[in-house]
């Protein structure tokens, strides 16, 4: 996960940095001593969980959750105070959690362990397969910078978590062309392109890759497909990601499942 520490004290920030770089759950830390600057950060950059102390010069912790929350609405808050009376304005946000000072390393383990069963029960994506195939973040069309990337995604989904090597997702995807070379070089620039949509959203989690294969997290995906699979529901209607021919298979099979 991505962390920043926010602390107007310099003494604090540093003893607060070093509590959340200890965590193995933390691949990287950034500081800032400032709202401001933490803004600027925060504007550019992707964050999963923010430690920030509540009594800071400016806007403050709770101006700065808020604008934090507005920017990145999947982020989530751990205030770190002195100061017990701040506790309820906090959670009056919906706050992840609230830390004590003196912070130390186990106490701060412990919000990240609690973050991560809360993370472990998420869905990032919904994903329509019934019909045409169309995929969704916050209730809104997640946009795809090329068809085929969105292409890529709907065969991994098609393949309900199943893994797949690069040789067969480019028989799917590209059945009249034989230059393997090339098609294995316009695979890799799809997957990259899905990884950085993917990683925009904070959902990189999603795609798997343990060589040779490639996979969906299907646990992480919200899909009217992967329901009917496991029980039956939503009603399958006759059509599924009808863009798509080499859908047309899995279609015969929903049939008759139906």
């Amino acid at each position: 996960m991505r962390a920043i520490a926010v602390d107007d004290e310099r003494y604090m920030l540093e003893t607060l940095q070093e509590a959340v770089s200890a965590s193995s759950d933390i691949g990287v830390v950034e500081a800032f001593s400032s709202c401001s600057a933490a803004l600027e950060y925060i504007a550019e950059n992707p964050v999963d969980i923010a430690f920030l102390d509540i009594n800071m010069r400016g806007i403050g912790g709770l101006g700065l959750a808020e604008k934090l929350l507005e920017m990145q609405p999947g982020c989530k808050i751990v205030f770190c105070t002195g100061y017990e009376e701040y506790a309820v304005s906090a959670f009056q946000l919906h706050v992840s959690g609230y830390l004590m000072k003196p912070i130390t390393k186990e106490a701060v383990q412990r919000e990240i362990d609690h973050i991560k069963g809360i993370k472990a029960t998420e869905k990032l994506l919904t994903v329509k397969c019934f019909g045409n195939f169309e995929v969704f973040h916050n209730g809104e069309f997640l946009p795809f910078k090329r068809r085929r990337t969105k292409e890529l995604l709907a065969v991994l989904i098609d393949r309900n978590g199943a893994g797949m090597t690069a040789k067969q997702i480019c028989a799917i995807l590209f059945p009249e062309d034989t230059d393997d070379t090339k098609n294995a070089a316009y695979l890799r620039q799809l997957v990259l392109d899905l990884k950085n949509t993917l990683k925009m959203i904070r959902a990189e989690a999603i795609l798997k890759h343990d060589t040779p294969y490639y996979r969906i997290d299907t646990s992480l995906v919200r899909c009217d497909y992967l329901s009917f699979l496991e029980n039956g529901k939503p009603e399958f209607r006759g059509e599924y990601m009808t863009q798509y021919s080499w859908a047309e298979e899995t279609c015969a099979m929903l049939q008759f499942r139906k």
